[in-house]
């Protein structure tokens, strides 16, 4: 697979041309703790390599082209305090590059040096064009590693163009192959767990974050681990979007509102689903619900190639307003931002939030949430219905139709 992602990305970058990925690095969290290393996931896509401290570097030159990769040799005294590094042997088997294109990193200055200089032109030309992954996240994230080294080389070389790999890499990770559907679709059959046993669990009373903890079990049970921070909202806590505290305790009559996922070998879920804490939805709850799980519904029935982002957003937003207009909670289109805030859905992938342009048109072979929801703070009611669909050339699938959304099915699971 990763062999394959790296070909078609080279299909799209220039000839003579080097393109770097850097793995990362733990963050540092305080004196001489590091928080749990997370991949680069540029890097993962191409490489398959979930170590710090390890860079790709492919060349493409005008008839050929190479993949290396640089990691650190294991060292006997580290790996009794953190365990073994990858060797270059099982470094090789899980990227697909040879073994004999794989050095240890101190080599990785040297060895680029050469490509760009002239001591290794023969082999790919002249180089002309030198890659790197310049996206940041978040303005607080700061200047990566290849934001850093980018602006080294660019004055060590200024004869070669810089230019930035991660708008390549985001079309192609946003067009899913069967491998990554798959691996999805595990993540998400861990979740349907999970969330059952929520069900089973769920009464008035409790912490939030004692069903978080539960939420939590069956996910160590699996040996995997949330895809995000979980959301565990009752009562009006349900009407904040990225409620985290998940410190309250649930009364009789309240909704909890859990949006969660499962990182499965970096694959991730996104799932939403709105519970009645005591089993039983009120009329009142049932009538809003009922609204958002027919945005939910329709939506997916609707999707298809070609829909712009925006044709998503509107058609399932349009369905939430007629229906709080039918129940007279509005009166004009324009009030619905009053009780929904948010938008329908993103692509969904190695990350929650997965990359892709949404300036473009909805393409067979990405995966979207669809997450309509309703927010009505003065009766503390936050409800939101969230599913993981692949949009195919004769539709959509939606990957969580296992996970119970009805609200017959969700009650009498709850007594069970």
């Amino acid at each position: 697979m990763f062999k394959h992602n790296r070909d078609n990305y080279l299909k799209n970058v220039e000839d003579q041309s080097i393109s770097i990925f850097y793995s990362g690095v733990s963050q540092h969290k305080s004196a001489d703790q590091t928080f749990p290393f997370v991949v680069n996931r540029n890097f993962y896509y191409l490489s398959g390599i979930e170590q710090e401290n390890v860079v790709l570097m492919l060349i493409k030159g005008n008839k050929t082209q190479k993949s290396f990769l640089f990691i650190e040799k294991q060292d006997p005294i580290k790996a009794l305090w953190d365990g073994a590094t990858l060797t270059f042997e099982e470094a090789s088997i899980k990227s697909g590059i040879d073994i004999t294109n794989i050095f240890d990193i101190s080599q990785f200055d040297d060895i680029i040096s050469q490509y760009l200089g002239f001591s290794r032109r023969a082999l790919f030309g002249p180089i002309h064009s030198l890659y790197f992954d310049l996206e940041r996240s978040h303005v607080k994230q700061g200047f990566t590693k290849a934001n850093l080294e980018a602006n080294l080389y660019q004055k060590l070389y200024p004869q070669i163009k810089i230019k930035n790999s991660f708008p390549i890499v985001s079309e192609l990770r946003k067009i899913k192959s069967e491998y990554e559907v798959n691996k999805i679709r595990k993540a998400i059959e861990i979740t349907d767990k999970a969330l059952n046993h929520l069900l089973k669990t769920l009464k008035p009373n409790m912490y939030e974050y004692q069903i978080e903890a539960e939420y939590d079990y069956i996910l160590g049970y699996h040996r995997v681990k949330p895809s995000f921070n979980t959301i565990a909202a009752s009562g009006k806590n349900g009407t904040i979007l990225h409620y985290v505290d998940n410190d309250q305790q649930m009364k009789d009559n309240d909704l909890i509102l859990f949006d969660l996922g499962v990182s499965y070998e970096n694959y991730c879920s996104d799932i939403s689903r709105t519970y009645p804490v005591n089993g039983k939805f009120t009329e009142r709850q049932k009538q809003i619900y009922e609204i958002v799980l027919e945005a939910n519904k329709k939506t997916i029935e609707w999707v298809k190639p070609g829909h712009t982002h925006k044709e998503f957003n509107d058609y399932g937003k349009q369905i939430l307003i007629n229906g709080l207009k039918k129940i007279g909670l509005i009166k004009e289109d324009h009030e619905i931002t009053k009780y929904y805030y948010h938008s329908l859905g993103h692509y969904l992938g190695l990350d929650v939030h997965d990359v892709g342009d949404t300036t473009k048109v909805i393409e067979s072979g990405a995966i979207l949430t669809v997450e309509p929801g309703l927010y009505i703070a003065e009766e503390n009611i936050g409800i939101r219905i969230e599913d993981d669909i692949l949009i195919t050339d004769k539709g959509a699938i939606n990957l969580s139709s296992s996970i119970i959304k009805e609200i017959e099915d969700i009650e009498a699971y709850m007594k069970k």
